[in-house]
């Protein structure tokens, strides 16, 4: 999700489409946020890990 995140946020700023800018942070900041939540040892979701 962090990867699809930065891609939409360069394609945002390439393209100049506040969508994908929009878009793109949102998904950068819920990966990060499932990152940290997964590094912590607590299950996500029911899972205890994430592939």
């Amino acid at each position: 999700m962090i990867t699809l995140g930065a891609i939409l946020l360069i394609l945002g700023l390439l393209i100049k489409i506040p969508i994908l800018w929009n878009v793109g942070i949102l998904v950068l900041v819920v990966g990060l946020i499932l990152v940290l939540v997964g590094a912590s040892g607590r299950a996500v979701g029911g899972r205890k890990h994430w592939y």
